[in-house]
């Protein structure tokens, strides 16, 4: 049994993992001004108070830290660029230092949207990053940031999806938010990416730390498809209406932080490393979809009371 600390414990990827990781391991969720009550043990502490975090460290003692919190909304990103350089590039700089210090091992999770060519390739850990938006301008400062203070550090790009305490944070949740409604929306037919289902990216992230793997790792599925097609199948998992969603141009929308056309990541390095196949994305809308027969959304929502909005 390992001692995991997990930042940004109530955040979409945080709530997962810390659920999944504490049926083998001993996980403190650590939150900042919110009242989150799961069945693990979390504590409230500032992130940016250095000897807070230090003593928390101390006293924890953890084999292992994964650093989910971020500025992770690219259009508050774009609207606030310096709570954004704080948050994703300093921050995670700060937090992997305290950890070399102590001779504890750091995940850092990062973004596939550091690339931004429109091409049909697959990228590598090896390719030049071309990063468009302050968000993934952060996000790569933060990499960086992250490997110049912690060399056994391991940076993992990802996509992933799941079910949140609020239930409106991934993109699965926008479709069955939508379709479930019975309600019209949208997916964009020019954006291809490679999905991990969030219980695989989080065996995954375990297994590779269990292994040593550290430098840039992408986690990313075996399938690539549109956010269109995406919606698609959710909407065939689940028996919803299909033609609730309409096709779109990303380059139609009104987002106003620039977007990859191409979220291909190869997963070779990954799959290699770990000597296994890497999931896809069928497997993992299943997955999702058993979620949600079990009452998992419902029980992940019991964890805190979010405040509905008219």
């Amino acid at each position: 049994m390992a001692k995991i600390m997990v930042t940004g414990a109530n955040g979409l990827f945080g709530v997962n993992f810390c659920d999944r990781a504490s049926e083998a391991n001993e996980v403190l969720g650590l939150v900042r001004g919110v009242d989150f009550h799961p069945p693990y043990r979390t504590e409230r502490v500032d992130l940016f108070d250095g000897a807070a975090f230090g003593r928390t460290l101390d006293n924890f003692k953890p084999d292992l830290i994964v650093h989910t919190a971020a500025m992770a909304d690219l259009e508050q990103c774009e609207n606030q660029p310096d709570a954004a350089w704080s948050v994703n590039a300093e921050l995670p700089g700060m937090l992997s230092t305290l950890a070399y210090q102590r001779g504890i091992k750091f995940i850092h999770l990062s973004t596939d949207a550091v690339f931004t060519s429109d091409s049909e390739h697959y990228f590598t850990e090896e390719d030049e990053v071309d990063p468009a938006s302050v968000y993934t301008r952060t996000k790569y400062a933060g990499e960086r940031a992250v490997l110049q203070a912690h060399p056994g550090a391991l940076i993992a790009r990802i996509n992933f999806f799941g079910w949140s305490v609020s239930g409106t944070k991934s993109l699965a949740e926008f479709f069955f938010n939508h379709l479930s409604a019975k309600k019209a929306c949208f997916g964009f037919t020019d954006v291809h990416f490679c999905p991990l289902f969030v219980n695989d990216l989080i065996d995954l992230l375990l297994l590779a730390a269990d292994r040593g793997l550290k430098g840039v790792y992408h986690f990313s599925g075996s399938e690539v498809l549109t956010k269109y097609d995406f919606g698609l199948a959710i909407a065939k998992e689940f028996g919803f209406d299909p033609s609730l969603i309409s096709p779109k141009s990303v380059e139609l929308s009104t987002l106003t932080a620039k977007r990859s056309h191409n979220l291909r990541l190869s997963n070779h390095k990954l799959s290699t490393d770990l000597k296994l196949i890497i999931p896809g994305v069928s497997t993992g809308i299943h997955g999702f979809y058993t979620q949600y027969q079990q009452g998992y959304p419902q029980k992940i929502q019991t964890y805190q009371q979010v405040e509905k909005r008219s």
